[in-house]
């Protein structure tokens, strides 16, 4: 299988946002906001930063976004990293994380953080081989109150 992991430019947010959604379909909670992207939504994550997207043998098979934080624009923080159900189970994911790492090392950026709900709690160890760490100690706003905060990973990168 040939894998290419591309930047994706503005014309990919309606293609983002039905890979999103494919990918979370019977994955994740009917909550989970993956299900109910939108081109607009993913037009405002490009303007705000930027997203990959992994074609596995030319076919457009996952995505992952990423975008500055408010408060510190050299911390990154990864979003709606997703694989459609065609292509999962073949370590895929991995590009796309090998991807966004390597982009903001050379983008000169100090930090990359990633929230994950309780549901993908067994995700941690797939980003702990790619030296992310769990990082309590850094605050999520909830939703609402009935929410969980998420599980808290960072990767350090240039200090």
């Amino acid at each position: 299988m040939k894998i290419v992991v591309r930047e994706a430019s503005l014309e990919d947010a309606p293609l983002i946002a039905e890979l999103t959604r494919q990918a979370w379909a019977d994955k994740c909670p009917p909550f989970s906001g993956g299900h109910h992207d939108t081109w607009q939504k993913v037009n405002e994550d490009l303007h705000a930063g930027g997203a990959f997207i992994l074609l596995a043998d030319g076919i457009p098979a996952g995505s992952l976004r990423w975008a500055p934080l408010d408060e510190d624009e050299h911390i990154w923080k990864i979003r709606r990293l997703g694989i459609i159900p065609a292509f999962c189970g073949q370590n895929l994911s991995q590009h796309l994380i090998e991807a966004v790492i390597h982009h903001a090392q050379l983008c000169e950026i100090d930090e990359l953080r990633l929230f994950l709900h309780h549901y993908l709690e067994p995700l941690t160890s797939l980003y702990e081989a790619y030296g992310f760490e769990l990082a309590p100690e850094i605050e999520f706003p909830a939703r609402d109150s009935m929410d969980i905060s998420p599980i808290t990973m960072r990767r350090i990168l240039n200090l």
